[in-house]
């Protein structure tokens, strides 16, 4: 019956397949390859267009007249159940070892014949397709073995053989594990992604939600309310996250649009100068049912509310595990699993939030002067946290400039210049004034650094034969479609090419930016790949497709593709990397 309908379909495509502007053509959604790599080995498979898979019980590759020369092993790309059929998602690629007859010698041609089937997503099959390619083979560097016959008799298929990411191997969990195993593994993954910068800026906003609930607050209302933080962001955390596993939508990037930003980070700024005593909470009444609490009701659902939204605009960035369950959730459409899966790491990165949370309760002064300088050391935080916001669509410099204002208020509000007052919080005062003074000189000089804000003086260094010379900055070939993107890789086929997924609103993007590229020996081994940035800064149709082909849900993502364009699947790496690591990675390339 599939035949009969495959052939039903593949008739009507050969008559009115021009016409159908939403398909691909066979060529586009096709484009076979072959070749022999440095080992003597045969290297075949098909490039498969967007929303295209290929069946797995139609595809082979085979040895054609092949007398003299014959197959001695297969290793082929691991398959996965789509709609009741083994498919192939991602293009295949088939390694074939070869062997020769006792006495074959020299260079010899070979007839390399793959063929294939597929589909698209939208419900169009194609008809059955066989490409023949001629290739030269060096004898001398292949095994011998006895007659043809037994060349036959020892051909072998290896399955599973190729190397996963860490994704995808992440994706293999979930589909292989118990429910208890899988629900423990990513709470685990979950509590480790909690230590990384981009769940940082949640720490003050927790903290400060809880403190500006003001006297009366005990350690179990403020457990309370921290975990009705956390619930809220792992509930819209598996939302985005499911949704984007489905459709390939990336909701956090839908939700990095300038208004929407400006308008969060100026809740911020409101709740800010509410913990500095401009007012007690009361911003207008519409929004003070959203953001702060009159009244015990109210106070959870602000609550609720913020954790909903921080997920979503100040939440963490993609990493792994997350890219993993994304997988999992796209390959198989098993939402509910992978939900899960994604809310049991939620949780595990609520786990330090909530214990912030009740620290801020528990050990909260009492009523005086420590109670006025604590809320006003979380204003500072909430004020430190919208101009983390404002980095993802405005210019650095106005963003440091930004940050030196804040230090240098917080310092004269410390009492920098008073001679009275303890000694402790005096020098703090004076560390912060000065270092956000630097911070202001740098940006007048057109340097703009957080870590070195003076760094323009080295300017005048003088060099002499032993001064080491720094390396150059790396130098990114920017693209932001598929149609750039293949431009670009077909004029440099042939060389190592890393691509790298990246957008100004990402944070992570920023620290892989300013920490990993930045490393002088990083510089050093990525001087031999032509380097390559997808901006998908915008989230527009463009950006969306190109990172759909590239299955990736988020950046940051790097992916590497071999001398012949190929994407080297399991070097893929998502999300920050540290210089050290990242090295390593490259040396086992």
């Amino acid at each position: 019956m599939k035949i009969l309908v495959q052939f039903f379909i593949a008739l009507l495509l050969s008559v009115n397949l021009a016409q159908a502007a939403d398909f691909l053509m066979p060529d586009e959604a096709f484009q076979p390859y072959a070749s022999i790599n440095k080992k003597n080995q045969v290297e075949a498979g098909v490039k498969i267009g967007p929303d295209i898979y290929l069946y797995k019980d139609a595809f082979s590759v085979k040895l054609l007249d092949a007398n003299d020369i014959s197959i001695k092993d297969t290793q082929m790309p691991k398959s996965v159940d789509h709609h009741g059929d083994e498919v192939y998602l991602k293009s295949p690629l088939y390694t074939l070892t070869l062997q020769k007859k006792s006495g074959v010698s020299g260079e010899k041609e070979i007839k390399v014949v793959i063929a294939y089937q597929g589909c698209s997503e939208q419900g169009l099959c194609y008809e059955p397709y066989t490409k023949e390619f001629i290739l030269s083979v060096d004898t001398d560097a292949l095994d011998e073995v006895g007659t043809l016959k037994e060349l036959k008799e020892e051909v072998k298929i290896v399955e599973n053989t190729v190397e996963k990411s860490e994704s995808d191997a992440i994706a293999d969990t979930i589909k292989s594990g118990s429910l208890l195993f899988i629900l423990a593994t990513f709470f685990g993954f979950g509590l480790l992604l909690a230590m990384t910068p981009c769940v940082f800026p949640m720490i003050p906003i927790i903290s400060g939600l809880i403190v500006s609930q003001g006297e009366g607050l005990t350690t179990k209302k403020a457990f309370a309310l921290s975990l009705v933080y956390v619930l809220a962001m792992a509930v819209a955390y598996t939302i985005a996250g499911i949704l984007a596993g489905l459709f390939g939508a990336n909701l956090q990037a839908a939700l990095q649009t300038p208004w929407v930003v400006y308008s969060f980070s100026f809740i911020f700024v409101a709740l800010a100068f509410s913990m500095f005593g401009f007012y007690e909470l009361k911003l207008p009444d519409a929004l003070v049912n959203k953001v702060s609490s009159s009244n015990k009701r109210s106070g959870y659902v602000g609550v609720a509310i913020m954790g909903f939204l921080s997920a979503l605009i100040v939440g963490p960035c993609v990493a792994a595990p997350l890219a993993g369950a994304l997988v999992y959730i796209g390959q198989t459409g098993d939402a509910v699993l992978g939900g899960m899966a994604l809310f049991s790491m939620s949780i595990g990165m609520g786990v330090p939030l909530i214990v912030v949370g009740v620290s801020a309760g528990k050990f909260m002064p009492k009523p005086g002067a420590w109670m006025n300088m604590v809320t006003a050391i979380f204003g500072v935080m909430m004020l430190g946290v919208a101009i983390w916001m404002l980095e993802k669509i405005v210019d650095s410099s106005v963003t440091v400039t930004l940050y030196a204002m804040l230090g240098l208020g917080f310092g004269l509000y410390l009492g920098v210049f008073e001679k009275e007052g303890h000694i402790f919080k005096r020098s703090v005062a004076l560390i912060v004034f000065l270092y956000s003074l630097a911070l202001f000189v740098g940006v007048l000089a057109g340097h703009v650094s957080m870590t070195q804000p003076l760094g323009f003086l080295k300017s005048n260094t003088i060099v002499t034969a032993n001064t080491p010379i720094e390396n150059k900055e790396l130098r990114f070939e920017v693209v932001g479609s598929i149609a750039e993107l293949d431009k670009v890789l077909e004029a440099n086929k042939g060389k190592k090419i890393m691509l790298d997924f990246s957008a100004e609103w990402c944070s992570a993007c920023k620290e892989l930016e300013e920490v990993t590229f930045a490393n002088s020996e990083v510089k050093t081994k990525l001087s031999d790949y032509v380097l390559v940035r997808a901006d998908v800064t915008e989230n527009s149709a463009k950006n969306k497709e190109l990172s759909k082909k590239y299955g990736v849900f988020g950046p940051p993502a790097l992916i590497f593709f071999d001398k012949n364009l190929e994407v080297k699947e399991s070097k893929t790496i998502i999300g920050f990397i540290e210089p050290e690591k990242f090295i390593a990675h490259l040396d086992g390339m």
